[in-house]
């Protein structure tokens, strides 16, 4: 009776995962679009770098979509799907991470400064609302199924709040103070930080029992 238990709640918890893994494709694939938008009006780095961002979370989103797709597996092949999964997850981070202190350097370097957008502040400032609101819902779905690709795509989606929050800062700092270097010192501290969750996700790919 256990096992049915077991198994009818790991149904419903991969079910969930499964939905906001569509949401996370779906908010995300339309916050990049608007963003490359306002940036290319605005002429905004900061901007046109977040929606690029917005599209690596979409894929890491479609990852989890095709991990918890797979059903009726043994234990060796759901094994063998979520370590695949958590590598491909692992890697998005660090390619997002190259983006960003590549693009961050070359902004202080060229003195690239961010120009005022409305339109960005806006979208940021949903994001600030939205992503952390997603990364607890996965949190809870990824420890209760037991899941490493999940917890680490929340780690993902987490990063986005992060770049969210120096996007909004950098655009206001710019805007109100001037500080054009505040942008660009967020996204190294943040592409600092990505590299080192997406080692340690490579690391420590595991799959945990129900």
């Amino acid at each position: 009776m256990k096992g049915e238990e077991c198994g009818e709640r790991r149904i419903r918890l991969s079910r969930q995962a499964r939905l906001l893994s569509y949401f996370t494709v779906g908010y995300n694939v339309l916050e990049g679009v608007l963003s490359l938008l306002a940036g290319g009006v605005a002429s905004s780095i900061a901007l046109i770098g977040f929606g690029l961002d917005s599209f690596v979370e979409s894929a890491s989103g479609a990852v989890m979509i095709w991990r918890f797709s797979q059903t009726k597996l043994s234990e060796p092949e759901e094994r063998r799907v979520e370590a695949r999964a958590v590598r491909l997850v692992g890697w998005s981070f660090l390619v997002l991470a190259c983006y960003v202190i590549l693009e961050a350097a070359r902004k202080l370097v060229t003195r690239d400064a961010p120009a005022p957008s409305l339109f960005g502040v806006v979208i940021a400032a949903v994001s600030l609302v939205v992503m952390p609101a997603l990364f607890l819902a996965k949190r809870v779905v990824g420890r209760r199924l037991g899941s490493v690709s999940l917890l680490a795509d929340s780690k993902q989606t987490l990063a986005c709040t992060f770049m969210s929050a120096a996007l909004l800062f950098g655009l206001l700092a710019n805007q109100w103070f001037g500080l054009w270097q505040a942008d660009p010192v967020a996204g190294l501290l943040i592409g600092t930080w990505l590299v080192r969750e997406g080692i340690q996700i490579l690391r420590e790919g595991r799959l945990c029992s129900c």
